[in-house]
């Protein structure tokens, strides 16, 4: 449970930072997207007519965002191409926390052997670069491509023209988690090394309690709020790799902000806006989940209580 100090410190910093509300706005607005955007899209993101194409924004109200080099509907595209970004961005630093979170805290409160071992595969998974650790791995295992149903299309309730499934790249979220779990691992153990000194550590090892226990129970409570800081941020960097690597052609998603913004880059002078809203999107929504994870860490850090913004 959040106690009623991190409560506080989270309500006084909620007042003070205007910018974090302008990020859970932006989110929101995101996270509406991805729920419910077979309503919110005017058309269906795949429908072409060659005879609407490079229509500029704000020229009609049928597309108010204009259209691409194939007629199909901006705001459409960017709306299904919201899920994929903010999908793959979760799932893949969720996937990063679970892996890091539980290394680092073994390594952290074990020492030892253990330790050493762990925090040297660490050390070599950090020295390589993250592109290409991504680029390796699909050369390896190829594009994972996940169909996922849409329920709302499914069940009858959005209009039968949306599309009843879209492509979720399971290659990027599996290439993005292994490229990100490092960075909670060294956090992780900084946290569980701190924490293990601790006298309600030494008392519960005193009365027999095992190392999951006193893993589960005490240490990771105690280092969530490091985690939870450090997980919203690393969100943003996920979903500027992913549309990187959608950009060099390795996501294999029909709706995705990197790959409409490679196929609009052909068309910067006659259609700037095809590349251009999808980039605009990606800036926005990094802005917004950096803009709460500043506020999560102004809140949450003890060091910056007397001192925060």
């Amino acid at each position: 449970m959040i106690s009623t100090r991190v409560k506080h410190s989270l309500r006084r910093e909620w007042d003070q930072n205007h910018m974090a509300k302008v990020g859970a706005s932006l989110i929101g607005l995101f996270v509406l997207c991805v729920v419910f955007a077979p309503f919110l899209a005017p058309h269906n993101p795949s429908t072409q007519s060659l005879q609407l194409a490079l229509i500029p924004p704000f020229q009609t109200w049928a597309h108010p965002l204009g259209t691409d080099q194939l007629g199909r509907d901006i705001l459409s595209r960017v709306i299904y191409g919201a899920r994929i970004s903010i999908l793959v961005g979760v799932l893949s630093i969720t996937v990063a926390t679970v892996i890091g979170t539980t290394v680092g805290l073994v390594s952290g409160y074990k020492t030892g052997w253990v330790d050493d071992v762990l925090m040297r595969v660490t050390d070599v998974f950090i020295t390589i670069p993250s592109l290409m650790i991504a680029v390796t791995v699909f050369g390896l295992i190829g594009a994972i491509q996940v169909e996922i149903p849409d329920p709302l299309v499914l069940v009858g309730a959005a209009p039968a023209t949306m599309p009843e499934s879209f492509i979720l790249p399971g290659s990027i979220i599996f290439a993005l988690a292994i490229t990100s779990w490092t960075t909670f691992a060294r956090v992780a153990r900084s946290e569980a090394l701190s924490v293990s000194n601790e006298d309600y550590v030494t008392a519960s090892k005193s009365i027999g309690g095992s190392s999951p226990h006193i893993l589960v129970k005490h240490v990771l409570p105690n280092s969530f709020s490091s985690i939870l800081v450090l997980a919203t941020l690393r969100i943003g960097f996920a979903i500027l790799l992913e549309s990187s690597l959608a950009f060099l052609g390795f996501s294999g998603a029909e709706y995705s902000w990197g790959r409409d913004i490679a196929t609009g880059r052909d068309y910067l002078a006659s259609g700037w806006w095809v590349a251009s809203v999808p980039g605009f999107c990606i800036v926005l929504i990094v802005l917004a989940v950096n803009f709460l994870g500043d506020w999560l860490r102004d809140a949450l850090d003890p060091n910056l209580e007397d001192g925060g913004s």
